[in-house]
């Protein structure tokens, strides 16, 4: 109820807007109004990639409406009072689908993502409301042709099938989701998987995280303390994109919409190519990039550091990495500041953290030196301290690769101390979140000796082990070199016998790994395959979205289809088409037609488990994808009974 009432605030909003407009008149005319709430919907911009599909297709179903309204606009007699009721009632079902689309156009990415189910919820609720409204159209009252009544009774029936469905992400996407989101593992993400998001999110350059710090700002003003751990969750997210491309973090929350230095020069209207367009800041260094773009010079050298070659604003390749000095630019903000009485900030960088950065800078080089020494415990020291800083900031990770780091670390992995084997297997994890080193790291030959630490290490040298070999595989080449090293048989282990984290880092190695056809067929022969039936039965583990996830690539294999045709494995296939979320039933459901396609027993095995009422009820009220899989099995169902 609690929902119910804030949508229909919404609607209240919309219906003050056009009071305000309409206060002069006893009536407003509901017709006007509906009018302009469809002409208001085409001008929202794109909508978010994650809910785009949806939002054509509602904003398709406005257009279709136009006809309606101008027949109405053309009667010649007073509209009757039936007729005004059933339009107030239309126009509130729309104001309510305007919002939802002002929300996937102007909204927080991350948030529609992390979100997407409310959302879909959301979604059918407008469906249901405007399925309503047109449950009873009074057309003799409103004048409306015969041409138009159909166009509305064919889109009635297209609502009442949009409210009963539901939509979900591709696979790839929900596994990277699951990696950046994930609030329980205290390692950094790898580089490569947050940037793969940020570009599936449409959240990869400077202005497009800028205009998304907006809308989580707005976000986290309009929710107050309501959804608290929800916004903690966007806002850390939205924060590692920022990482990504080198843009500084904010206090999103506690920081005001304006940069730092407006905050008390509100009536000030800084010209916009005095401001830096990676931190939209007023620069007091101004800098040229080979691009030819202007920028604040201790931004772009971040951006540079953080092993980017392009230009953050038009994300083009660089020729060189030099500066020049943008002197012409500098004096014309002098100018300005000094005519405006406008003070420049100070540098945001303090000397504490500069003398930091340089103690770093002369200490790494030392530090590597260590890790040959002759005594253990400067080593094990040596270790210790290079993990801690590699998981610090880019900058270390890139001198720790500078200064002649990864061959050491590598052979540190060889030795019997347990301790330097975990502390050297985590700093290469750390390592490898910068792109650049991951190339490094394997062309040292660190694969197979990861692979030796994943089978006789620690339990934590272990898990760290599963993740440096997902964030190495990252690169294709890669995956094969892990592959071959004989790596997928511990990994399994790992996912059979670990930790609850040990499962998850080797279930999302596995997922990675088994993207690329020869590694499937080395997973089955591994005997994947029961690992991931006792992940599907363990509800407490949480783990079912990623067991699903990786038989989804298996079952392309043939000798993956046969380990996957087991008996208590199609049951438990099957168990998710009826009790699943959607996304469950739309996995289990693309497993199972897989089987089914290639052997007629698995279609009697599975009916004999009762799928038929399931599919039935997939293919009626399933995710687009699951309906058209449920419609292929149920089409090979007939065809069997009838041989």
């Amino acid at each position: 109820m609690a929902k119910d009432r804030e949508r229909d605030s919404y609607a209240d909003n919309e219906r003050n807007e056009f009071d305000e407009s309409t206060q002069h008149d006893e009536v407003p005319d509901p017709v006007e109004e509906i009018q302009r709430v469809i002409e208001s919907v085409a001008q929202f911009g794109a909508y978010r990639r994650t809910q785009r599909k949806e939002c054509h297709n509602l904003v398709r179903r406005f257009k279709l409406m136009l006809p309606l309204m101008e027949e109405v606009r053309d009667l010649n007699e007073p509209i009757p009072e039936m007729g005004l009721a059933w339009l107030r009632n239309l126009r509130d079902a729309l104001f309510c689908a305007k919002e939802l689309l002002r929300l996937c156009s102007q909204g927080s990415k991350i948030q529609l993502a992390l979100e997407g189910e409310a959302v879909m919820l959301r979604f059918h609720c407008v469906y249901e409301k405007m399925s309503q409204a047109f449950d009873g159209v009074p057309c003799d009252l409103l004048g409306i042709s015969e041409e138009v009544k159909e166009q509305l009774e064919l889109m009635h029936v297209q609502l009442k099938r949009a409210r009963k469905r539901t939509d979900t992400q591709d696979i790839e996407l929900a596994m990277d989701m699951m990696v950046v989101f994930s609030e329980e593992d205290d390692r950094n993400a790898d580089s490569a998987i947050i940037e793969r998001l940020a570009k599936k999110l449409e959240l990869h350059s400077v202005d497009d995280l800028n205009i998304e710090t907006m809308a989580v700002r707005k976000l986290a003003k309009e929710r107050k303390w309501q959804h608290a751990d929800s916004t903690q969750r966007i806002i850390r997210v939205l924060n590692k994109f920022k990482r990504v491309v080198g843009m500084e973090e904010t206090n999103v929350v506690d920081d005001p919409v304006m940069p730092r230095m407006l905050q008390k020069c509100t009536s000030l209207v800084i010209p916009h190519e005095f401001l830096c367009p990676i931190t939209l800041e007023i620069m007091t260094d101004p800098v040229i990039v080979a691009s030819g773009q202007t920028y604040e010079r201790e931004s772009i050298e971040r951006w540079f550091k953080s092993n980017h070659n392009t230009c953050p604003k038009t994300r083009q390749p660089l020729a060189h990495l030099s500066l020049a000095p943008n002197y012409a630019l500098k004096n014309l903000i002098a100018v300005w500041c000094e005519n405006n009485n406008f003070k420049l900030p100070k540098k945001v960088t303090s000397l504490d953290q500069e003398s930091c950065s340089m103690e770093n800078t002369e200490e790494i080089p030392s530090l590597v030196e260590s890790l040959s020494s002759i005594h253990l415990e400067e080593q094990r020291k040596a270790v210790e301290k290079i993990r801690l800083m590699s998981k610090e900031n880019a900058e270390n990770r890139v001198l720790v690769a500078e200064n002649g780091g990864i061959p050491p670390l590598v052979q540190l992995l060889f030795y019997p101390d347990s301790k330097i084997q975990e502390h050297a297997v985590t700093a290469l994890l750390n390592l490898s979140i910068d792109e650049g080193n991951k190339k490094l790291i394997s062309k040292d030959g660190a694969i197979p000796a990861i692979i030796e630490v994943l089978e006789n290490g620690s339990t934590v040298a272990k898990e760290n082990s599963a993740a440096a070999l997902f964030s190495l595989s990252m690169l294709d080449e890669n995956k094969e070199v892990v592959g071959l090293s004989n790596g997928i048989p511990p990994l399994v282990n790992l996912l059979q016998n670990g930790t609850v984290r040990g499962k998850k880092d080797a279930a999302t190695a596995l997922f990675n790994l088994s993207l690329i056809h020869a590694n499937k067929g080395r997973a089955i022969s591994a005997g994947i395959v029961a690992p991931l039936l006792q992940l599907l039965k363990d509800i407490n583990l949480g783990m079912i979205d990623e067991a699903l996830s990786i038989l989804l690539l298996l079952v392309s294999n043939p000798e993956g289809r046969q380990e996957i045709g087991q008996l208590s494995f199609i049951e438990t296939l099957v168990e998710f088409t009826r009790e699943g979320t959607p996304k469950n039933k739309e996995c289990a459901t693309s497993v199972l037609l897989e089987l089914c396609s290639t052997n007629s027993s698995f279609i009697l095995t599975a009916l004999q488990f009762g799928v038929y009422e399931h599919l039935v009820e997939i293919k009626q009220s399933g995710t687009n994808r699951a309906k058209r899989k449920a419609s292929a099995i149920l089409e090979l169902i007939s065809k069997s009974e009838q041989i």
